[in-house]
Order: C-alpha cells, then sequence, then structure tokens
C-alpha cells in the first residue's frame, strides 16, 4: 500500500451563525488535532457535531475564525482530506471497481486504477467483488466500498459523518473496527461525528462532547485503551461508563456511577459544574 501521512488539524475561534438564525450555531471553538489522531465528536442532536465537521472539511465556511490543515487555511475541499456520509452515494450503474475509481478518474490519474483500486478492494476486504455491480451488495458492503473510493487519493485526513448509523449492529461493529484498523495502519488523522458512547471509545483516542446553544466543546476526554479494543473487555467497559457519564453530566443528569481507573482522563474547557454531595442528593429527593 502507499505511504500516508496523517495531516495536523488547527481551529482557531471558530463561530458560525446561519442565515437568518436566532443565535450561534458554534462559538469559541479552538482545537488542535495531530496527524494520525483519532478524535470523536460526541453531543446531543442539534449541538452543531455535523455542521464542525463540515467546517473542518472546507463544505461549510464559518462565519469567523479560521481551519488550517497541515498549515493551509482551508476555504473548501480537498482531496487532502475527505468525507464520508451516512449514505455511500454509489452510482448503481457502476460496478466496485468502477466506483472505487471515480476519484482517481475526476484527477486525471487513472492509470494508477489497475494497481490500486485492487489494492483498496483487499484493504476493505471486498477483493472478490470487483465486478459486481453496487445494487447487489448490502448496506455493509456498500459502505465499504465508499471507504476505498475515498481512500483511493491517499487522503491524509478521514471525516466520518455516522456514516454506519443506518447499518444492523454487527455490520457497524466490523466497519467500526475496520475503519480504525485501517486508518491506524495507513496513519491516517480520523474525525468522526456519533452520537454512540460506544462507538467513540471503540474508534477513537480522543472524545470531545459538545453542548448546545450555542455549540461548543465542554470537555476534551483522552482514551486510553491502546489499539486492541473489544466491546466485551472490562477495560472497554470502564471507558465507556466514564463518558457517558461525562456526556450526561453536560446533559445536566445526575450521575453516581463509578468512573475511577477508566482508562480516560478528563480536560474541561469550561468551568467545572458544581457537583453534589450524596447527603444533598438524598435531600433533594425527599423534597420532590
Amino acid at each position: 500500500m502507499p505511504n500516508y501521512r496523517g495531516a495536523h488539524i488547527r481551529l482557531d475561534g471558530i463561530l458560525h451563525r446561519y442565515r437568518n438564525a436566532d443565535g450561534n450555531a458554534l462559538e469559541g471553538i479552538s482545537l488542535v488535532i495531530e496527524p494520525s489522531e483519532a478524535v470523536a465528536l460526541v453531543g446531543r442532536s442539534g449541538c452543531g457535531k455535523s455542521t464542525l465537521l463540515h467546517i473542518i472539511a472546507g463544505l461549510v465556511r464559518p462565519s469567523r475564525g479560521t481551519v488550517t490543515i497541515d498549515g493551509r487555511r482551508v476555504d473548501g475541499p480537498s482531496p487532502s482530506w475527505v468525507m464520508m456520509f451516512q449514505q455511500p452515494s454509489l452510482y448503481p450503474w457502476m460496478t466496485v471497481a468502477q466506483n472505487v475509481a471515480l476519484g482517481l478518474k475526476f484527477a486525471g490519474r487513472m492509470a494508477e486504477a489497475r494497481t490500486r483500486v485492487p489494492e483498496l478492494l483487499d484493504l476493505v476486504e471486498l477483493g472478490d467483488y470487483a465486478n459486481r455491480n453496487v445494487q447487489d451488495l448490502s448496506g455493509g458492503q456498500q459502505q465499504r466500498v465508499a471507504l476505498a473510493r475515498s481512500l483511493a487519493l491517499k487522503p491524509d485526513a478521514l471525516l466520518l459523518d455516522e456514516p454506519f448509523s443506518a447499518l444492523d449492529a454487527f455490520t457497524r461493529a466490523s466497519l467500526q473496527r475496520d475503519v480504525r484498523r485501517i486508518t491506524r495502519e495507513l496513519g491516517i488523522t480520523l474525525i468522526l461525528v456519533t452520537h454512540d458512547v460506544g462507538e467513540a471509545v471503540l474508534m477513537s483516542d480522543r472524545a470531545l462532547i459538545m453542548a448546545a446553544d450555542p455549540g461548543r466543546i465542554c470537555r476534551d476526554i483522552r482514551i486510553e485503551l491502546g489499539n486492541e479494543r473489544s466491546a466485551a473487555s472490562e477495560p472497554f467497559q470502564r471507558a465507556r461508563r466514564a463518558l457517558l457519564d461525562a456526556y450526561e453530566e453536560e446533559a445536566g443528569l445526575e450521575l453516581e456511577r463509578e468512573t475511577e481507573d477508566a482508562g480516560i482522563s478528563v480536560t474541561s474547557t469550561q468551568p467545572a459544574p458544581k457537583t453534589s454531595t450524596a447527603a444533598e442528593r438524598r435531600w433533594a429527593v425527599q423534597q420532590r
């Protein structure tokens, strides 16, 4: 396989307001994502996760602030950073190989297709499907075709906007593991949007919890589980519980589950909320 290099991504003072909106969709977002790092944007619907991802991808221009990737200001889309959406958006009249080669065709690099396409199909475990029509494939297989197509031009960053949300649980888990494996092997920087705390723990090195009104990053949580991750393992379950606690705390919910030794470290990007003691919580329940 060709050599890839992960992108260094920097956001400075991002603010975004949609036209005719009453308030800002995003506000005060500054962060750095290191090369080859995997980062999850986690939060409830409406907190601006997808908007932030689209700004990073150059699909939306922020009202204020800048995004730079490897020192280059992002003013639009680029083959150096590619996005996968919830739908694979394949051409149904084409074969698997033809769909994977589309990026090479549009870039005037079809001479590479003879070797690149088989390599990519083997990477996503579809080596025997090159001449199949994409309409004959399952939803999970179609997403694998979309992944191979996304990797064809050797991007430095892969951006995922909940591409597995419509898949069944078994297929989704398989793709989660494989995408993390592939991006780690190739050294690609990965950013994913998700509502699923388990998915964030399985796929990322950091989880950025977002709050709404306006959309902002309120927790930066490092997930320290290494590369071998099993959803059934106790370290994974501890990390998941700890991330869920932090996520629900930002949603304003009371939690009493143990989060120590969870395999993660948490950095708050805003003043920590006042925590009540167990006695105070019991008193509050009695007053209801």
